[in-house]
């Protein structure tokens, strides 16, 4: 009887291992989930825009954009709407940090065919910090770095 015992707590411990290794990796994925903060500078070190938005992922390398707010003002993206579009690739998701490749793009939607301005991030991620460089082509130029951060 002793041996069935020590047996099926082994069996249960086992389990208990099984599920804590699968829930580490569904929860990493969703670290991207949730309010960020962008701030953004030109190549001289000065601001340049800053924006909050919200993160979910949305599979396959994707990342869903909603929420989005510019917090700061520029005539680049006064008054237009906007659409974005973010895309997130794992390099590695160990112990509950998020790490990885971003891509945001932000496009003005101009009436009556007038060029679109477009602000493309390009980065990395590593836990709730999202960091690298931005450039702004259309109607509209520019360059830098950025920093994006969950509150």
């Amino acid at each position: 009887m002793r041996k069935q015992t020590i047996a099926t707590i082994a069996f249960a411990m086992l389990g208990l291992f099984m599920a804590g290794c699968s829930s580490s990796s569904n929860s990493n994925s969703g670290n991207i989930n949730g309010n960020w903060s962008a701030s953004l500078t030109n190549a001289d070190g000065s601001p340049s825009y800053a924006f909050t938005t919200t993160f979910t992922d949305a599979g396959s390398g994707g990342v869903a954009v909603t929420n989005f707010s510019f917090t700061s003002n520029d005539h680049c993206f006064a008054g237009d709407t906007t659409s974005e579009t973010g895309s997130f690739g794992f390099s590695g998701n160990l112990n509950g940090n998020v790490t990885g490749t971003f891509g945001m793009n932000i496009t003005t939607e101009f009436p009556n065919g007038a060029t679109q301005n477009v602000l493309a991030l390009q980065g990395t991620v590593s836990g709730s910090t999202i960091s690298g460089t931005w450039t702004l082509t259309g109607g509209c130029t520019g360059a830098g770095t950025f920093k994006i951060t969950k509150p």
